[in-house]
C-alpha cells in the first residue's frame, strides 16, 4: 500500500508541474498577443474625454457616439462609456460619413510611448479624412483667393 502512496503522489506532482508550464505557456502568448494591435487605415488619434454619455470631447471638439459605438480598452475588451467619464485618455477613433464617433481604441502605456513626440498637440501627420473636410473662410482671405464656382 505505500508503494502506491507514493506513486499517487509522484503523479500528482507531475501533473501540478505540468499545469504550471501550461500557465506559464499560456501567459506568455497572452502577453505576446496584446504586444501589437492593428488599427485600420483611416483610424484618427486624439485625446478623449467622456463628458455625459453619449457626449464626448476629442481634442477639445464636442462630439457624440453613434449608436452601437463600441469603446475598447488598453487590453481591447469592450467598455461602457458611462465608466469613463471625467477621465481623459489618448484614443485612436473611427467616424462615421454623419459625423459620429463609431468606434474608439483607448491606447496603452506603450502604444502612446511608442507613437513621435508632440502628437497630442499639433499633429503632422495627414489622413486621408483630412482631404474630406470643406475649407472653411476665416473671413481673412483675399479676394482672388477665395474659391471660384463656374459660371451657368
Amino acid at each position: 500500500m505505500k508503494r502506491c502512496l507514493s506513486l499517487f503522489r509522484g503523479l500528482a506532482m507531475a501533473r501540478l508541474l505540468l499545469l504550471a508550464a501550461g500557465m506559464v505557456s499560456l501567459a506568455g502568448t497572452a502577453g505576446a498577443q496584446m504586444a501589437v494591435r492593428q488599427f485600420p487605415p483611416t483610424v484618427q488619434r486624439g485625446m478623449m474625454v467622456v463628458t455625459a454619455p453619449p457626449a464626448i470631447a476629442i481634442n477639445g471638439h464636442a462630439m457624440r457616439l453613434s449608436p452601437g459605438a463600441r469603446i475598447r480598452g488598453p487590453n481591447n475588451m469592450l467598455l461602457m462609456s458611462g465608466a469613463l467619464v471625467g477621465q481623459r485618455y489618448a484614443v485612436n477613433y473611427l467616424l462615421e460619413p454623419q459625423g459620429l464617433v463609431r468606434e474608439i481604441w483607448i491606447l496603452s502605456q506603450a502604444e502612446v510611448d511608442a507613437l513621435p513626440k508632440g502628437w497630442d498637440v499639433v499633429t503632422n501627420i495627414r489622413f486621408a479624412s483630412d482631404a474630406d473636410k470643406p475649407k472653411v473662410d476665416d473671413g481673412k482671405t483675399p479676394f482672388d483667393q477665395l474659391p471660384k464656382f463656374p459660371s451657368q
